[in-house]
């Protein structure tokens, strides 16, 4: 079974991400995070469809108990706020997918004149493997950082 959590829960891609994996088999929800402002609430309430299949309450994200409840992160973060998490994960031993567009260009440039923001983790970049498993599957089986399309 591999321990999951979502970081940034409550957008459009923790809710949908989390619909799926509650019912993945090999897949245990461990950590939903989310602002600070939602810590203690429960998933359900805000995601009715949710009710009767995971009782998970949102906390406030910190690293380190995230990282020490997780095998892999799933980062619902808007574009520039996954490269503020993404490292900090991957220096503690898990695996991160980031579901914004922080890690699918391996460079730089092109990153910072696409999305006008400072890439502040342009290290990652060529480590980050593209998570299209029809094209990548060997390259995925073996990342640390995935950048889902």
């Amino acid at each position: 079974m591999v321990r999951i959590g979502i970081v940034g829960a409550l957008g459009y891609t923790g809710h949908e991400l989390l619909r799926v994996l509650v019912e993945h088999p090999q897949a245990e929800v461990t950590v939903l995070a989310d602002l600070p402002r939602f810590a203690g609430t429960s998933i359900s309430d805000v995601f009715p469809s949710l009710r009767g299949r995971t009782n998970l309450v949102v906390r406030e994200f910190v690293i380190e108990e995230v990282a020490g409840q997780v095998d892999v992160a799933f980062l619902g973060l808007p574009h520039k706020e996954a490269m503020t998490v993404a490292p900090a994960l991957l220096e503690r031993g898990k695996k991160v997918v980031d579901l914004s567009a922080d890690y699918r260009l391996k460079d730089k440039a092109i990153y910072e004149a696409w999305y006008n923001e400072t890439h502040t983790s342009p290290h990652l970049l060529e480590k980050a493997v593209y998570g299209l498993p029809e094209i990548y599957r060997d390259e995925i089986r073996n990342a640390s950082l995935v950048a889902n399309p």
